[in-house]
């Protein structure tokens, strides 16, 4: 009896099964690969900082050190004096660490952990940063952005301001989703820009937005059509958040937030909810990402808001990190007591706010 030819569909359907076996395997070959990598830095490190601190070695012992390993092991790189006293301060810098974040370190490349090594000031920027990295698994590049940007600072001193209806509907952490700010300064866009500029810009790099907005964001439409009462109206833009399973709906706004906006977007909110979410979905979010807004507007508009909605800012240009810096200072100047030395217990200030936002994403 012949045998039934398969459908091309069929035998493309299980070529695509394989190619996603391969790349599975693949990827957990690079994980081990890169896991057992920062393991032996992290050795080294531990060994350099010993006999260093014990004054069995001098520095110049290191010096020696990275000539041997050189010499006898000519095709090995990355064990350059200088690379060696990273690997000592990697270690140094975690040794005292709580095991949680310590399992981070083997889940991001040597690359990342430099980067976040150097350019971090304090123990919980560190901790914020490579849990946020191995959560959203951006590149070195966008790592090096979201310092640029100040993604730690922004997060510590203006976090999201959202709705009472939002944590009650979605939980406490909710609000964790989403910034207070959002950077989109690789639209390069004009003063005087307009709505339709912005929209189209967003469309245009919808990829990098993306990445700004979360990993857990996924696009659904662009002027997303909602019928009412025999009227037709047009969502800005439409996304599905995964962590917290429901539609995510953002209006833009190029002027400064007024507390009427919020009446267009609850509108909005009602709509999904009674005719585009499905039965295992939340109710849908609301985000009005205005040009400019009033902390204590927005504060009195949401206080009696029964949507699950928040007020962000979208911003044109990078931020001064020098700015950020100082006020983060303040901060936490504000907060220690005034015999308590910097670096010391100041640092938990604001440790427990960062885990919550990172945590959140998780």
């Amino acid at each position: 009896m012949a045998k039934r030819p398969h459908s091309t569909d069929s035998v493309e359907s299980s070529f695509a099964e394989i190619v996603g076996l391969i790349e599975q395997a693949r990827q957990r070959a690079y994980q081990a690969v890169n896991s057992e990598l920062v393991g032996l830095y992290w050795r080294i490190g531990e060994y350099i900082s010993h006999k260093l601190a014990a004054a069995v070695w001098g520095e110049g012992v290191v010096d020696s050190l990275a000539q041997h390993l050189a010499r006898t092991m000519p095709g090995q790189r990355g064990f350059t004096r200088r690379n060696l006293f990273r690997m000592r301060q990697f270690f140094e810098a975690y040794s005292s660490a709580d095991k949680k974040v310590t399992a981070l370190l083997t889940q991001l490349p040597w690359t990342h952990n430099l980067i976040i090594l150097t350019q971090s000031k304090r123990h919980e920027e560190r901790e914020f940063y490579l849990r946020v990295a191995v959560q959203e698994k951006w590149t070195s590049r966008e790592l090096e952005r979201q310092y640029n940007l100040g993604t730690f600072e922004r997060a510590v001193l203006s976090p999201a301001k959202v709705s009472a209806a939002l944590t009650q509907m979605h939980g406490a952490d909710a609000g964790s989703a989403f910034k207070d700010a959002y950077s989109v300064e690789f639209l390069d866009l004009q003063a005087g820009h307009t709505e339709a500029d912005l929209h189209s810009g967003l469309l245009g790099q919808l990829r990098t937005f993306l990445i700004e907005l979360g990993r857990d964001f996924c696009f659904v439409g662009s002027e997303f059509p909602v019928q009412v009462g025999g009227r037709d109206f047009a969502l800005d833009l439409l996304f599905f958040h995964r962590g917290l399973n429901c539609l995510v709906a953002i209006e833009l706004k190029v002027d400064r937030f007024e507390p009427e906006h919020l009446g267009k977007l609850n509108f909005y909110l009602e709509a999904l909810d009674r005719d585009v979410r499905k039965p295992h979905e939340n109710p849908a979010i609301g985000v009005l990402l205005c040009a400019s807004k009033d902390s204590e507007v927005v504060e009195y508009a949401l206080s009696r808001s029964l949507s699950p909605a928040l007020v962000a800012q979208y911003q044109t240009q990078l931020p001064d990190k020098q700015m950020l810096a100082a006020k983060l200072h303040e901060f936490y100047a504000r907060r220690a007591p005034a015999t308590e030395i910097e670096g010391a217990p100041a640092q938990v200030i604001a440790a427990k706010t960062l885990r919550e936002k990172s945590r959140g994403q998780t």
